[in-house]
């Protein structure tokens, strides 16, 4: 599908399209998104629910507000990932309201952290990874990590803004490929 198919479609309620596009295309990388920011201890398909009501809000006018300058998969990346740490005080930790063992959990955990580690073994940069997994994944004091890299916190940010970048090209391209693979 295009980008406008895509766009069309979900504007239309199409639940093939939806389906096929959060359950299926946008998997990887919203797996990846919640991995980052929710520690992947949420359950998928409630967030990719609640966000899809986010996009479907006021007859879905962030949807009709894309302007097809990027990829759609870039521009979601861009939402999902504002919209989720926006979410992520507010969530519940899925404590569930179905039993599940802690085999179960982690299971899940284990699936996450793979597809994690196998997006950074995909990273070119892996000082990029390095900041990743410092910053997001270990909440290192960004002070603290600028001091041990020798470089100011600004630049920090800066190194972070490009491996969070890096991350999402390399989890799009994944998209890609997995999407040609089906």
């Amino acid at each position: 599908m295009t980008d406008r198919e895509i766009i069309e479609g979900l504007i239309a309620r199409d639940e093939r399209v939806t389906g096929e596009f959060f359950f299926g295309q946008c998997r990887p990388l919203l797996c990846s998104i919640i991995a980052l920011v929710f520690n992947g201890r949420v359950d998928y398909d409630e967030l990719v629910n609640e966000l899809y009501l986010y996009l479907m809000e006021n007859d879905a006018a962030r949807l009709r507000g894309f302007e097809f300058r990027s990829s759609v998969y870039q521009w979601l990346k861009v939402l999902a990932i504002r919209y989720f740490i926006k979410r992520r005080d507010h969530v519940i930790d899925d404590v569930s309201h179905e039993p599940s063992s802690h085999a179960e959990e982690s299971a899940e955990d284990s699936h996450a952290s793979e597809d994690l580690e196998r997006l950074f073994g995909l990273m070119p940069n892996k000082r990029y990874v390095m900041v990743i997994r410092r910053l997001v994944l270990e909440d290192e004091d960004p002070e603290r990590l600028a001091r041990e890299m020798n470089i100011t916190a600004a630049n920090l940010y800066n190194i972070k803004r490009r491996a969070m970048a890096q991350l999402a090209r390399v989890a799009l391209n994944d998209i890609q490929q997995y999407g040609i693979q089906q």
